[in-house]
Parts: structure tokens; sequence; C-alpha cells
């Protein structure tokens, strides 16, 4: 029997970012861990999900993300991170999303005791997720107040002004400001419900990946010392610090295995 959806509330969250999960290679979870334990100051423990190593990343009483080996069906495939969206009905948002381009890499499944969930590919090749939650509430993975937390979305793609109508069809995101980056191009940001959650903009050659990708920012204290804490339990400083429109400071990073993430906060 399927439990009845808060209809109303599950409304209001359509298109909050609401879940943030690391694929890494296999053999690698307890290295990322404790990885991300130091940089970001998270608890881990097994979600206890019979025959599935699936883990669980807490900061303070705050559930944030999760982590587990990259599946079989993505053999071959680099770490990385996927950014999740809440939706009001993971059936009718697959739908929809299929008409307008998008491609299904996991059908509509559920979650025991969470939901059910989807992984799609937008239009232009970006891969994202969705989450139709059981109790109609989005959690506590994205805050933009705390650190550890989820805090800003970044979208690198092959067309962002088209990534920018599929999206704000789907979510209801709409354009915010936008900003001249030169021969870049420009950074375009993107707002829910009148809040700025995140950017887009090109993909960029020097990025090392085939095709477009979500980049999650993770709130920080102070992005110097994270940018130290990164380097000293062996990840990887690609950018930054780099001070940004409002006085954050950001920093883009690999963790050891090599998926990307980034952090901001103050200086």
């Amino acid at each position: 029997m399927t439990a009845p959806r808060k209809t109303s509330t599950l409304a209001a969250q359509h298109g909050s970012p609401c879940w943030y999960e690391l694929s890494t290679a296999p053999g690698a979870l307890p290295a990322a861990e404790a990885f991300y334990g130091k940089v970001l100051g998270w608890s881990v423990a097994d979600s206890g999900m019979p025959g599935f190593d699936y883990r669980l990343a807490k900061r303070g009483d705050d559930m944030v993300a999760g982590m587990m080996v990259m599946p079989d069906e993505a053999k071959g495939m680099p770490p990385m991170w996927m950014v999740y969206f809440a939706v009001e009905d993971a059936d009718k948002a697959v739908a929809r999303m299929k008409k307008a381009g998008a491609r299904v890499h996991v059908p509509v499944t559920p979650i025991p005791n969470t939901g059910r969930f989807a992984i799609l590919g937008d239009p232009m090749g970006s891969g994202f997720g969705i989450l139709e939650p059981l109790d109609g509430q989005t959690g506590t993975a994205f805050n933009q107040k705390k650190a550890g937390h989820g805090n800003w979305h970044e979208l690198n793609s092959p067309d962002p002004r088209a990534a920018m109508k599929f999206y704000g069809d789907q979510f209801g995101w709409t354009p915010s400001t936008s900003m001249d980056m030169g021969d870049l191009g420009s950074y375009d940001l993107f707002s829910r419900d009148g809040t700025d959650i995140g950017g887009m903009q090109r993909l960029r050659p020097e990025t090392g990946q085939g095709s477009g990708f979500w980049l999650p920012y993770f709130g920080v204290d102070g992005t110097e010392a994270a940018m130290g804490r990164i380097t000293a339990a062996g990840g990887t400083v690609r950018h930054g610090p780099s001070e940004v429109p409002g006085g954050a400071w950001i920093a883009i990073a690999d963790d050891p295995q090599g998926a990307s993430f980034a952090v901001v906060g103050p200086k």
C-alpha cells in the first residue's frame, strides 16, 4: 500500500535541493568517510539497508548526504557527486522531463522509509536526481546558513540558456542576476521563491569533463581553512580562494578519489 502524498507540502517544496550523493570508487568508502569528516565535519554511519552498503553523512543532528560505491550499471564512470531536487510527484515529473527531452537513467524507484527517486540526464546531458519525499519534507541537507550543508548548486552545461529554460519549466526556477565573465561567457544565477540557490555557466574544456555536470557547494566557516583541510586530507584544490558577489569566498576541489565539489564561506 502506498502512503498518501502530502500534496500541499510537496507542491510547496517542488524544485528545492534536497540531497547530495557521492558515488565513489570500489573499496574507497572508508577513505571518503574520513576525508569528508575532516573537511566538512561530517559523521558517517551505515544506513542499515539490507544487502546495500549505503552510508549516511550528518553534520550535527542534520542529515546531509549519502555515500556509496559507483553502481555496476555505471562502471567506468569516475567518482562523482549527484544533486537531488524535490518533486511533488515523481511519476509526473519524469513524464514531463522525458517529454522535454530528458533521458531517464534510473526509473522511479522506492526507497524504504524515504520516498521515491529517479535519476535523469537533462537534454544537454547533465545528470541529476529527483526525490519525492515520503513524509512531504525535503529534509535538512540544504541550508545556506549552516556550515557542512549544501549551500549552492552550479551547472556547467554545453548550453546554459537551454538549461535555464529546461529547469525553469520543470522546477519553477527563475533567472536572476547574470554576470559577464568576458571570454568565458556569462554566469547566470537562478532563484527559487526569490532566493538565489545556484548558477549556470558554459562547460569549459579545462574542467576535464566530457559532458555537463552539477557541482555542489558545501558551506564552511572559513574557505582558506577548508582548503588547508582538503590538501592535508589528500584532496586537490583546483581553484581558489576566489571572492564572489556578496562577499563570500569559494574554492573548487577534488577529493582523493577524484570527485569534484566546492566549498563556500567567509575567507
